[in-house]
């Protein structure tokens, strides 16, 4: 029985664990530094302007975790027809960035281990945060895919969410 196959595998996993890269906050630093506008950086957290938006990165290497976040609206500001559009997008054309609801704000968010992460994902996170809270109350999408099914959607336009940085 040849080992040949078997080799060639080892050979390839090996070679693609040596082109892994280990994502770290520095790494990351200097990431978000290259795509954004501004950046201000204070222990775990990241905060900066992407495309005139306000984002978030807040990471835990003990813990292997990062998020990157946007504010979009206060939930009071909005009604139920949106958070219901919102969870359907959820499903279907938010993809790797989800909707989510804390301290009463209507949040974009990314969520991924902290190690595994390329470089590419984390521009990609950066766009898709971004896209997601910019497109709430109209397309709800991350990207132009979107997985088929029952993604309709109200396509009512929320006025333009007002300031609400001060509260973060």
């Amino acid at each position: 029985m040849s080992k040949l196959p078997t080799l060639l595998i080892l050979l390839f996993t090996i070679s693609f664990n040596l082109k892994a890269q280990k994502m770290n906050p520095e790494k990351l630093l200097e990431i978000i530094t290259k795509v954004s506008d501004t950046v201000q950086s204070e222990g775990n957290s990241m905060r900066f302007m992407y495309k005139e938006r306000f984002l978030i990165c807040v990471h835990d290497q003990k813990a292997n975790r990062m998020r990157i976040i946007s504010p979009i609206v206060e939930r009071e500001k909005i009604g139920e027809e949106e958070l219901l559009n919102a969870l359907v997008a959820n499903f279907h054309s938010a993809l790797d960035v989800k909707y989510a609801l804390s301290d009463e704000i209507i949040w974009s968010v990314f969520i991924h281990p902290l190690q595994e992460l390329s470089e590419h994902q984390v521009e990609d996170a950066i766009s898709q945060v971004y896209l997601a809270a910019a497109t709430f109350g109209g397309s709800y999408s991350s990207t132009h895919l979107v997985f088929p099914g029952n993604s309709e959607k109200k396509e009512e336009k929320l006025p333009e969410p007002e300031k609400i940085l001060n509260k973060i």
